[in-house]
This record gives structure tokens, sequence and C-alpha cells, in this order.
């Protein structure tokens, strides 16, 4: 399928240069359908899912050809389409409804995490944990079982057949300066070498400690990259802040992080190497607690 959030990022462009292409400013067209500024400014900057009612108002109003109406219909009605995650609703978390939807349509993903193991290849025992954490921040805007579910789902939705090739970078030190117990990272981290292991479109790079950026700095944050199939939906870069997301479609923006995520990939271990330090670290975290009882 293709992502209704993408498809909305795109319907908010189209609408806005076909209404700037007409030398027509968002209040005078809101007048000339009996719409408000408000409703205009909400489509023109994909706020909400669009109603395809409007989108065919505004159309009208702007006089577009035939053959080019037909086609910013069809974008609308993708835009308006409802996802797995729909059913959800706030329960995972808002933030990870976001990650599901563009995911859903994605051809490529590329992330960069700076802090964590990616939350969709957490074990169970790991992901509680960080849950008990993050409670002592206070309430949480998600339901545990529900984005635990919601979780397995997504990953599910990056390994179906025609799903995107999946590469994320960490940094070492997520296997070396711990917050939850050792017994859990180390079992975290076997799991994650099985599953990267076992499936060819999923592929884990370590930046180590002592890596040597020679051509850039260490981001501050994790961040995530997305292509899609479509050629007309560009390539998006997803920021994860502490609290909130932030969301780059500029490709001027979009460049930079790419860089970036380029200029770490080339300072990290292979594919290989970083597998065998995953291992080796897993196994350094097992004596370090003995083994089971």
């Amino acid at each position: 399928m293709v992502s209704p959030f993408v498809r909305r990022q795109r319907l908010a462009t189209v609408l806005r240069e076909l209404r700037e292409e007409r030398g027509m400013m968002a209040d005078e067209l809101a007048k000339r359908i009996h719409y408000s500024r408000t409703k205009i400014s909400r489509l023109e900057n994909a706020y909400g899912r669009p109603d395809v009612a409007d989108v065919i108002q505004i159309l009208d109003a702007l006089e577009v050809p035939d053959n080019q109406w037909s086609q910013i219909v069809r974008l609308a009605s993708s835009a308006a389409a409802k996802g797995w995650w729909d059913r959800y609703g706030d329960a995972m978390g808002p933030r990870q409804r976001l990650y599901a939807d563009i995911e859903s349509g994605a051809k490529t993903i590329k992330e960069f995490n700076l802090s964590s193991i990616p939350g969709v290849l957490q074990t169970p025992e790991l992901t509680n944990a960080l849950v008990e954490l993050a409670r002592t921040d206070g309430p949480l805007d998600f339901r545990p079982d529900a984005m635990a579910k919601a979780r397995r789902q997504r990953l599910a939705t990056i390994l179906r057949q025609d799903g995107p090739t999946y590469e994320f970078i960490i940094d070492e030190v997520v296997t070396r300066r711990l917050n939850v117990a050792a017994s859990i990272m180390a079992a975290q981290l076997h799991h994650m070498v099985e599953q990267v292991s076992a499936e060819p479109r999923l592929a884990v790079r370590v930046l180590p400690v002592d890596a040597y950026l020679s051509n850039a700095l260490l981001p501050k944050v994790t961040f995530t990259l997305f292509t899609f199939p479509d050629p007309d939906d560009p390539a998006m870069a997803v920021v994860d802040t502490l609290t909130t997301d932030l969301i780059h479609t500029e490709q001027r923006e979009v460049k930079r992080y790419t860089q970036r995520y380029n200029d770490l990939a080339q300072a990290a271990l292979d594919p290989h190497d970083s597998l065998a330090l995953l291992t080796e670290a897993a196994n350094q975290l097992t004596e370090k607690v003995g083994p089971p009882a």
C-alpha cells in the first residue's frame, strides 16, 4: 500500500501550487467556495485526513483540467485512506502511529539510533523495562500492551514480501551504557543478531566508540530516512526529539540528513563485523551476570 501520511504531504503541495499558479490568495479561495480560511490552511499543510469532497470543491473552483482533476482526486482518495494503525487509536502511542503510517509505503528505511535499540526489534523484556523507565517521566501517552502489539505489526509490515529494506546504525554506546539489567540487554543483542541474520532485507551497522568521523560531527538526535516507490512521493527525514518527531520533506534538508547518514555508515563497521561485535558484547554481558540459574 501507499502511506496516507506521505500522500497527504504530496496533496498539500499540489493544492498550494495550483492556487498560487492562479495568483489566488487562500482567503480569496476560501470565500469563493464558502469555506473557512482554516480549512484551506489545514489542507495545504497536510493537517489531518482530507475530505475528498473538499478537495473536489477546490479543484472545481480553480478550474483544474479534467485529466489533472482525476489524478488529484485519486491522490486525495489515497491520502484519506485508513491503515491498520488507525484501529489502535492513541493506544499504540501517537508517535508510533506516525512511523507505522510512513513505513507502510516505504521502499527503503535507514535509521541512525543514538541511544537505544530500534523499537520494532526490541524483545518484550527490553520493552517492558523501558516502559517502567518511561513511567518515571510522568503519565504514559500509550497503553503498553497495545504499543507492544503494534510494534510487532510494524515489523510484520516491514518484513512482508514486498516490504522495504531496513538498515539501521546504532552507536556502540547503546550496548555499553545500560539503563536496563545486563541480562536483558544480553538477551536483546542475541535476539537482534539472530533476527538480522535471518532476514536478508534487515541490516545493522555499529558505530564503534573509537570510530573516526572524518566527514561529520556525531548527530545529537536519532533520525530516520524514508524513500518511496513512486518518484512523485519525495524522500523524507523524521527526526526523533525528546517530546516530538520533526518531519522534513524539503529536499534540501533531507539531502543533509542523507549525507550525514552516509558519513556515519562510512565510519561504522560493515554488517558482518557489526554482528560479530554485537555477539561479543552480548557474551560479555552474559559473563557479567553469570549463566541462567
